[in-house]
């Protein structure tokens, strides 16, 4: 029985397997095998419907777009760093002592004067809320704007521009600014008010009122002969210009190499509005090379002190150029009171052997021939007295009377004595084309001279001692045509610290009529006073007139709120700095 009970369940178990096996095969038919034959037959409908989604974000994409472009703009944006190259060396940022165009450029964004230029180089208030002047304009009343402070919190009082002017007239301070502040009174009439009392009156004296303000309070105790080498200087100005000092870095182990990094942010209690940059960074180059690879390999926004653009980077539609006219000249000064160059007949012929245009044909900068020490613009300028026109045989006979005569070289002497000139420039690729030029035409008349090309901060050294026999180098005149620094007789005294008169020029006339024209506003009476002074400066020869240039500014990429239709100093490219902006956003319009 127990063997027969068993089979049975084994052949039942058996059974039921089968029965399990043959249902789930017809489950696969039915529901997998079958059903994917009709998915291939939908494959067409499935696709199209795939197909279709896609083309429908697609379309939705292009649409969004299509009206983010409709109701959106770039607009410029707050924020980024500004890295600005400059031509030159840093060494003081202090604007009493501040000469060259790197210390220029870091004193004018750090520190604020009483007046400034705008961009379209107007003279307005800069400190200074109001400025007046009596009628017999010997007394200027400056009254400053009110909450103003220096980077450090401190309140900017009348007491701090007395002090500046009485440490530049402190002959110990050794300030540049020396010679153009002597006689003149300066004193605080209260906290706001300040008054500058004049021996004479003096048409153009509020344009000598740009200059850098600095805090008593940090200075007072310095020495005055101490005071061009304080650490202020160059660790730790302060100012109330846009931008505040951060910190300065020194790259580079030799001369060749050697670069200055300050870095600057911004003033937030700025009077005008606080700057829109985050961080403004001057990097001095030594070497123009340098600062052009730099700037093509886009580690600048900006690049000043650059005579031209090389062709490679024109090609580049993201470096942007700006050619700003400028109120200056380049002239060869002739050191007068070198023994080779005090005789008048010599200057004469060295103006009158020399084709101007066809020495500023070897630049590639664009710029306007001049012939006279006033610039075509200013009153007093007058297109009859004006240097003399080339004239070869004129030059030969004079240097002939003055005994300078021919030898078989070619070259002149007279006695043991040859005419052998040092010309000393900038090394810089428009300077050599004009020093080469001008060498070249002096030769033909028999002068031998000698080109010496020096970086910046060598030059300096050279203009500051005056050792040269002529000077090849560009003037910085302003919108007002007093030039009494570059040539009047009290300006090429040797105890200067910075000589302007580079001609050591001195003509009683010439004073004469630079005193009288100085202290006339009307334009007709100061354009009468100046015609003596012209007439002297055309016969005596001090210079030869060149040209007058234009700014080059290089951007990579666009400077928002660049805008300078003309500037009378490269440091007013930065007139309105507080408004440049270099990054972009998309905002609804």
């Amino acid at each position: 029985m127990t063997k027969l009970r068993w089979r049975r369940r084994l052949r039942l178990g058996k059974r039921q397997v089968e029965d399990f096996s043959i249902n789930a095969e017809e489950h696969l038919d039915r529901h997998l095998f079958r059903r994917l034959g009709r998915l291939v037959q939908v494959r067409r409908f499935v696709v199209s419907w795939i197909a279709l989604f896609i083309l429908l974000i697609i379309g939705i994409t292009v649409q969004l777009r299509g009206l983010g472009q409709y109701y959106q703009v770039f607009k410029p944006a707050v924020g980024g760093t500004f890295t600005e190259g400059v031509l030159g060396t840093f060494t003081n940022a202090n604007p009493l002592y501040a000469t060259n165009p790197v210390d220029s450029s870091v004193a004018r964004l750090v520190f604020s004067g009483l007046m400034r230029y705008d961009h379209q180089s107007n003279l307005v208030g800069d400190l200074a809320e109001s400025l007046t002047v009596d009628d017999r304009g010997t007394h200027y009343i400056v009254t400053l704007r009110k909450n103003i402070v220096w980077h450090d919190g401190r309140s900017l009082t009348a007491d701090d521009v007395v002090f500046t002017y009485q440490t530049i007239q402190n002959p110990d301070a050794k300030s540049p600014l020396f010679y153009s502040w002597q006689g003149i009174k300066v004193e605080a009439k209260d906290s706001l008010t300040v008054v500058f009392t004049l021996p004479n009156a003096l048409s153009s004296f509020k344009y000598s009122l740009t200059n850098g303000i600095v805090p008593k309070h940090l200075l007072v105790g310095i020495p005055a002969a101490q005071l061009r080498s304080a650490g202020f200087n160059v660790s730790r100005p302060v100012g109330s210009g846009p931008f505040k000092w951060e910190t300065i870095e020194v790259r580079g182990n030799n001369p060749d190499d050697r670069e200055e990094q300050v870095g600057l942010v911004p003033n937030g209690a700025f009077y005008r509005g606080q700057p829109k940059l985050q961080h403004f960074i001057v990097r001095a180059f030594h070497n123009e090379q340098h600062l052009l690879e730099s700037l093509n390999s886009r580690e600048l926004n900006g690049a000043a002190g650059l005579e031209t653009i090389p062709d490679n980077l024109k090609s580049i539609t993201d470096i942007k150029t700006y050619n700003i006219p400028i109120n200056g000249e380049v002239l060869a000064f002739f050191k007068t009171t070198q023994p080779l160059l005090s005789d008048q007949r010599v200057r004469q012929a060295l103006v009158m052997a020399v084709d101007v245009n066809a020495a500023i044909k070897k630049i590639n900068s664009s710029v306007s021939i001049a012939k006279s020490p006033l610039l075509k613009s200013q009153p007093g300028y007058d297109k009859n007295i004006v240097q003399f026109p080339q004239n070869i045989a004129e030059a030969n006979r004079l240097l002939d009377d003055a005994g300078w005569l021919k030898g078989k070289d070619g070259l002149r002497a007279k006695g043991s004595t040859k005419l052998n000139l040092q010309l000393y420039s900038q090394n810089t690729s428009d300077y050599t084309a004009i020093a080469q030029s001008l060498r070249d035409q002096w030769r033909a008349i028999g002068v031998d001279v000698k080109v010496t090309l020096q970086p910046d901060s060598d030059l300096q050294v050279s203009i500051s001692s005056h050792a040269y026999d002529v000077l090849l180098f560009g003037i910085s005149i302003g919108s007002d045509p007093d030039v009494f620094p570059f040539w009047h007789s009290s300006q090429a005294d040797p105890r200067s610290a910075n000589r302007l008169n580079l001609s050591e020029y001195t003509s009683k006339q010439a004073d004469a009529a630079l005193e009288a024209g100085r202290t006339r506003s009307d334009p007709a009476v100061r354009s009468a006073k100046y015609r003596s002074f012209l007439e002297a400066w055309r016969v005596d020869a001090p210079a030869l007139v060149l040209y007058q240039p234009n700014f080059l500014y290089a951007s990579y990429g666009g400077i928002f709120g660049f805008d300078s239709s003309l500037i009378n100093h490269a440091t007013d490219r930065y007139a309105n700095v507080e408004n440049w902006m270099i990054l972009q956003e998309k905002v609804a319009k």
